[in-house]
């Protein structure tokens, strides 16, 4: 093929991956870029779960008697944790029911914000509801029963090719790269607006397809075959140690995770991403390197894709690659109609002519 005809071809790909999933885009690329700052979106929605009246923190326990008074009978601890210049805030899980079907999606929590000095309850929280629940429902999965991550991960790999062909096509046909660079390429503003944003957006929103369709299909990706999801493992529902002689143990504490049906351990984040475990019936200590890091390609693609722990220069670069493909799919469709609306009115003024 001629390097016109191939000009044509990726032109006809990119417009009809465009024109056929705009609609789909556009609340899948403005959900990403909301969740890159989640927490903060958290505390501008419920700000009343934030207002805490200090930073002074007590003993652990003292946050599991106040949480459980806002939780079921049956409800287990599975962390407490202090966020940064925030609540102290409890985590919990239902029992599993006997004979229930698996669940979709992430495990049932409940969460229990808490006033550090004092151990108030400032709120109560289940992440199967809420905004940043319907966010992440949306990105996920569109709301698709069943088949709505397979359909995600489709999206993403299209959206991979239309970044490539996106590319391809804003490259000048004659001259220097850095023709291409120049805002007046075309009369109309979308179009100009079209091709700029395409063309410093387009590497990253290739990562950011390619890391979404990773997630969507890891075994695809990450080869081997497909495997059911382990059961969930939960957390004791009576400890040897309990939660204070645990952190008296590691040394202190930003986050306690209970042991659980799979591993009989204290888990114990401490200040400076570090990390140990402390066993349950002996108190012995283990050291946990990286405690922050998510193992596996897999997780570096989780962490590239949300932006976690990968610094605000890229979370900013995420941020604005979920808004700019929104604004693309808008300025493609202008761009179509106008194209339409030229070759209709050409054609009756050479059938007037005739």
């Amino acid at each position: 093929m001629t390097k016109q005809q191939w000009r044509k071809t990726w032109f006809q790909v990119h417009q009809w991956i465009g024109l056929g999933l705009a609609i789909l885009i556009i609340p899948l690329s403005l959900s990403g870029a909301a969740l890159v700052w989640d927490e903060g979106l958290d505390r501008l929605i419920h700000p009343s779960r934030f207002a805490v009246s200090g930073e002074q923190v007590l003993n652990p326990a003292a946050y599991e008697a106040a949480a459980r008074v806002s939780l079921g009978r049956e409800d287990r601890i599975v962390s407490i944790a202090k966020l940064e210049a925030g609540p102290v805030l409890v985590v919990a899980s239902p029992p599993a029911k006997p004979g229930a079907a698996p669940r979709r999606g992430p495990p049932q929590r409940t969460s229990v914000y808490l006033d550090p000095p004092t151990a108030r309850v400032l709120g109560v929280a289940s992440n199967g509801s809420g905004p940043i629940r319907f966010l992440h429902v949306l990105h996920g999965s569109l709301f698709v029963p069943g088949w709505g991550r397979t359909i995600v991960g489709l999206i993403g790999i299209a959206m991979m090719l239309s970044s490539f062909t996106g590319l391809w096509l804003w490259w000048p046909i004659v001259g220097k790269a850095a023709r291409g660079l120049r805002w007046k390429r075309h009369r109309n503003t979308d179009t100009n607006l079209h091709y700029q944003t395409g063309f410093w957006i387009a590497l990253p929103l290739f990562v950011l397809s390619l890391t979404g369709a990773w997630i969507s299909f890891p075994t695809l990706f990450g080869g081997g075959a497909p495997r059911g999801r382990p059961p969930m493992a939960e957390p004791l529902r009576q400890t040897g140690l309990g939660v204070d002689r645990a952190a008296q143990r590691a040394g202190g504490w930003n986050k306690i995770t209970w042991p659980t049906t799979k591993s009989a351990d204290w888990s114990v984040e401490l200040p400076g991403k570090r990390s140990v475990k402390v066993a349950d019936d002996t108190g012995a200590l283990a050291v946990v390197a990286q405690t922050e890091q998510r193992r596996g390609i897999t997780g570096l693609m989780r962490r590239i894709h949300d932006g976690t722990g990968m610094g605000w220069l890229w979370q900013v670069i995420i941020f604005v690659g979920g808004l700019l493909p929104a604004l693309l799919a808008v300025t493609g469709v202008i761009m179509w109609v106008r194209a339409r609306t030229w070759r209709a009115d050409l054609a009756r003024r050479q059938a007037t002519q005739a």
